[in-house]
């Protein structure tokens, strides 16, 4: 498949803003997605139950429709605004289907219900998590391995919790993204897209609000604090392109992976630093809900874990990618 994407040029090209040399094959959010989605149809098929009520349907339709919507883009490079548009048309879709942020919790005990802002604060929500993942997608295995860690780590939140549904879907993601991650770590043989990325931030987002936003337990503090790095690289670039005058809807290169790359790091110390940083608020995120330290271990060595497995990738990788570009 890797030489089908070459010849066909469904490949990510070396430019000014890339930081590879070579044409990558980006269709790896194909991949996640399938994972994902035969994953779970095995799971309704094993157990015989699918409960729509849950807002799981909004999660599932809303989040196939940012595939397809990243993986025309990576194809043909569709305008940022009408990107926007069939983002907030897949986000409809998902509230239709009940996912929605109907309070928030705030000092005091004090519940804030939101009425008719439920909708706007929703898609903003969702369309700003799946374009926060989406703009870290920078560096080998970065966005990849956020995900999983996110997704282990709102896992564990969930069933804390009590949200079964939530842990379920936050597992599988972090499987499907693991199983991805294997051939997307430094120096990477395929891409995620935008197809992967918005699919996996929109997931994440929806498995937010069904999950852990549905609880009366952080309801804002804890996803945000999960999903802290592409949080806050979305809104440093933002805040950045407005002051300089810049449109924030177009790309550039000045994301916090490559700050750290032009402060001498090498890729993988720049993931590793990230991961680092996912790893510590996934524990400050945990033991909010559920103070107890055997399960902070637990996140830990499950993320050291996938890791460890990537690491194991590392040299054969290398040896892959020669090979590869041998070929081209």
């Amino acid at each position: 498949m890797v030489k089908y994407a070459l010849k066909c040029g469904f490949v990510d090209e070396p430019g000014e803003r890339k930081i590879h040399q070579v044409p990558i094959p980006r269709f790896g959010g194909i991949a996640i997605w399938l994972a994902f989605m035969a994953s779970f149809a095995l799971l309704v098929l094993f157990f015989k139950e699918y409960p729509p009520e849950s807002g799981l349907t909004g999660v599932l339709v809303g989040g196939s429709l940012m595939f397809f919507l990243g993986l025309l883009d990576d194809r043909y490079n569709l305008s940022p605004y009408l990107k926007l548009l069939i983002q907030l048309m897949a986000a409809g879709i998902a509230f239709y289907f009940g996912v929605r942020i109907e309070a928030l919790d705030l000092p005091d005990s004090k519940l804030l219900v939101l009425h008719s802002m439920s909708l706007p604060v929703t898609l903003i929500w969702l369309v700003g998590i799946s374009n926060a993942m989406n703009l870290i997608d920078g560096v080998d295995g970065l966005a990849g391995g956020v995900a999983t860690i996110s997704g282990i780590t709102l896992a564990m939140v969930a069933v804390f919790t009590h949200q079964p549904i939530a842990a379920v879907l936050a597992a599988l993601l972090a499987g499907s993204c693991l199983g991805f991650l294997v051939y997307n770590f430094f120096p990477a043989r395929i891409f995620m897209g935008d197809s992967g990325s918005l699919f996996c931030g929109f997931i994440l987002a929806g498995i937010a609000v069904t999950g852990v936003l549905k609880t009366q337990v952080a309801v804002v503090l804890v996803p945000m604090v999960v999903l802290t790095v592409p949080l806050l690289d979305m809104v440093y670039s933002i805040l950045r392109r407005l002051f300089k005058g810049k449109n924030p809807f177009i790309a550039d290169a000045e994301h916090i992976h490559h700050k750290l790359l032009k402060a001498g790091f090498s890729q993988v110390r720049t993931v590793a630093v990230l991961y680092g940083v996912c790893i510590l608020v996934g524990m400050l995120a945990t033991s909010y809900v559920h103070n107890l330290w055997t399960y902070l271990s637990l996140i830990i060595g499950l993320c050291l874990l996938a890791l460890a497995l990537l690491m194991l990738r590392f040299s054969s990788n290398i040896k892959e990618l020669a090979t590869l570009n041998k070929d081209i």
